[in-house]
């Protein structure tokens, strides 16, 4: 008999059921609300029958979901016992992962991370490589990397992409700034301006998707590499710059950044774990790609935690 849904099918139904909604389960799949409604219309179109009813604010099983709920949960079940013996079969093994982020400031959050992994697998190590930072995705497909952390990956096939989570941009400027009193920035309130960036300018978020396709002009372009130093100039009235949530956020508590939506939209995006779709597969790698989205569930990462973008 062909089987038409996949594992994450699965997971989902079991995390929707559980949960009520699918903004909650999202929460606990680690991943984006639109995502997983995407992936539950998908199960349903492959299945050409409805899974769930909204009631209310509630989500409720209809008969046939209900009864594939009850093989979902003893295949997930079978299938983590036999993950369990796997892991248990490697765990004695020794192994590198080597690891870079597009931003420095990504690696705060990596420590706790790894806590947990090497409890997991003692005799491998989590090699972070700072020299592939600027190109993660050149040093995954040269082979220099096993896992490359992404938030625009190149569409190139020999990549395999597992979500991990969201960030939101914001633009950033000092407290009594003449922008801080809008309610939102468009295009053209960023005319003459100092413009904060990291380089290099030709990939800047702020400049090529909104202020050039608009026409507008910078005062000046500042390229600055490290995020913290971003802040203070920020913080100094030497211009705004477009930053993650979590990183202006600490300043902002304290008055001495204030934040604002880039357009009435706001400006989100994904971040992915890459790895080279045809390496050989091990169970410590599958594992830590699948560890890589729980700080977004802890608040230390992008979603309610973010990363700093151009």
């Amino acid at each position: 008999m062909k089987v038409k849904l996949e594992i994450r099918h699965l997971r989902l139904l079991d995390a929707v059921a559980e949960e009520g909604s699918v903004t909650a389960a999202a929460r606990r799949l680690h991943t984006s609300q639109s995502a997983l409604s995407h992936q539950l219309r998908d199960a349903e179109e492959r299945l050409d029958t409805r899974l769930f009813l909204r009631l209310g604010k509630r989500m409720v099983l209809t008969q046939a979901g209900d009864h594939l709920l009850l093989a979902a949960r003893r295949a997930l079940e079978e299938l983590g016992r036999a993950e369990e013996k796997a892991c248990n079969f490697n765990g004695g093994a020794g192994g590198v992962i080597r690891l870079a982020t597009e931003c420095y400031t990504c690696y705060h959050w990596l420590p706790e991370l790894l806590k947990r992994f090497h409890k997991k697998f003692a005799k491998v190590d989590v090699s972070i490589d700072p020299d592939a930072t600027r190109t993660p995705a050149a040093a995954l497909l040269g082979g220099k990397l096993d896992v490359a952390i992404l938030s625009c990956p190149p569409k190139d096939r020999r990549l395999q992409l597992t979500p991990i989570c969201e960030d939101e941009l914001l633009l950033t400027m000092a407290p009594d700034h003449r922008l801080a009193q809008k309610e939102f920035i468009r295009p053209r309130d960023l005319e003459g301006e100092t413009i904060i960036i990291y380089p290099p300018r030709s990939e800047s978020t702020l400049l090529q998707k909104y202020m050039i396709p608009a026409g507008v002009q910078a005062k000046d372009v500042l390229e600055i590499p490290l995020t913290e130093a971003m802040i203070e100039m920020v913080a100094s009235s030497l211009g705004v710059a477009l930053l993650a949530r979590w990183a202006a956020a600490p300043h902002v508590k304290t008055g001495r950044l204030a934040t604002r939506s880039l357009t009435a939209k706001g400006f989100r995006r994904t971040w992915y774990a890459a790895i080279l779709r045809n390496q050989p597969s091990s169970p410590y790698l599958d594992i830590f790609v699948q560890m890589l989205g729980e700080p977004c569930a802890a608040g230390l990462w992008p979603g309610r935690g973010t990363h700093p973008g151009n």
